[in-house]
């Protein structure tokens, strides 16, 4: 028989479809790079609920010097970025790249340390949020934006958490400020650098910038072997890890698909910040949090959407040039923050 498989299990005959063979094999693998952004995510966030952790031995601005330092040099060890031959441009974009890092690391952490993780990450989603929406300039991200704001609401006394540290709040806010910035330079720099070369480079400016912020508030708690354990292990769960899976799903997923699992990040944060914190979500609080998700999922749809796309030609495999297994980051396609 043609195109089919004959099993024999237990003395009957059962007929295989290749067809459906290969959807299903298609099916799991489709799976794998979605697996891949949520093990980053989960990472990110629950690397960030360790964080908060140690704060109370090593202060907010000594922990985020931690993990951008234990970043930077594994980053610059395994990428071991090649320093000449740029341009001061390519330069000034690399240092702007590390500096929107830095402000995001320690704006977020600031906010983490007087709010809690969920509501934290669903203000900061809003710079992304907000850079999506102008960057489609559709009529319906109207509904997107209605939709963020009545997250905001709730977030902001509407009857969900009305009790949140006003200056923690203004902290999430400008992290996500820092994060639509971060996106921004990221994809300029992944357009000037080779491979994972900038994010190399932007990271150690990141850590040199911080190092001494952490130092002046930690002083000799930074060099505690306990607390040098706790900030390595922030490092490899909120910067290395995740970065190194996402990188590896966008070989195989779509930019809108992983730009819409990159909204997720405030329920996984509001998870962790459960499980790893103690702290709970009342029912507004997870509606408020829904609709920021929400939001942000539609306003990716619609920019993707709106988007015309031209045929590729077609060109014989024996023209066709080698993949590059690594992608140029773009607005939509570059990894989540390096929180």
């Amino acid at each position: 028989m043609a195109g089919r498989v004959i099993r024999r299990t237990e003395g009957s005959e059962v007929n295989v479809s290749r067809t459906d063979q290969g959807a299903a094999t298609g099916r799991r693998g489709a799976l794998g790079p979605v697996g891949l952004v949520l093990a980053g995510g989960i990472s990110v966030q629950f690397g960030g609920a360790i964080a908060v952790s140690v704060m109370p031995k090593a202060g907010a601005l000594g922990i985020v010097a931690l993990r951008l330092t234990f970043a930077a040099l594994v980053l610059l060890i395994v990428c071991r970025p090649r320093l000449r031959g740029h341009s001061r441009a390519d330069w000034g974009t690399v240092v702007a790249f590390g500096i929107a890092m830095a402000a995001m690391n320690g704006l977020f952490y600031q906010s983490v340390a007087r709010i809690p993780m969920g509501p934290a990450v669903t203000l900061e989603v809003l710079g992304p949020l907000a850079l999506s929406v102008l960057a489609s300039r559709r009529a319906v991200n109207l509904i997107w934006a209605g939709l963020a704001l009545g997250g905001v609401f709730l977030l902001g006394g509407g009857g969900g958490f009305s009790g949140l540290d006003p200056v923690g709040v203004a902290y999430a806010l400008g992290a996500g400020a820092m994060w639509a910035t971060y996106i921004v330079f990221s994809a300029r720099t992944g357009r000037r650098f080779p491979q994972a070369d900038g994010l190399a480079l932007a990271m150690a400016v990141a850590a040199v910038l911080f190092l001494p912020l952490g130092l002046v508030e930690s002083g000799s708690k930074l060099v505690k072997p306990e607390v040098l354990a706790l900030g390595a292990a922030v490092a490899v769960l909120s910067s290395v890890l995740p970065y190194t899976l996402e990188l590896l799903a966008l070989r195989r997923l779509p930019a809108s698909t992983f730009a819409i699992m990159m909204s997720l990040e405030p329920a996984i944060a509001a998870i962790a910040g459960f499980l790893i914190l103690g702290q709970a979500l009342a029912l507004t609080e997870a509606l408020a949090i829904s609709l920021v998700i929400a939001a942000s999922m539609g306003a990716v749809r619609s920019q993707v959407g709106g988007r015309v796309r031209k045929p590729a030609p077609t060109v014989p495999p024996a023209q066709a040039a080698p993949l590059d297994p690594t992608p140029t980051p773009t607005p939509e396609r570059v990894p989540g923050p390096t929180h």
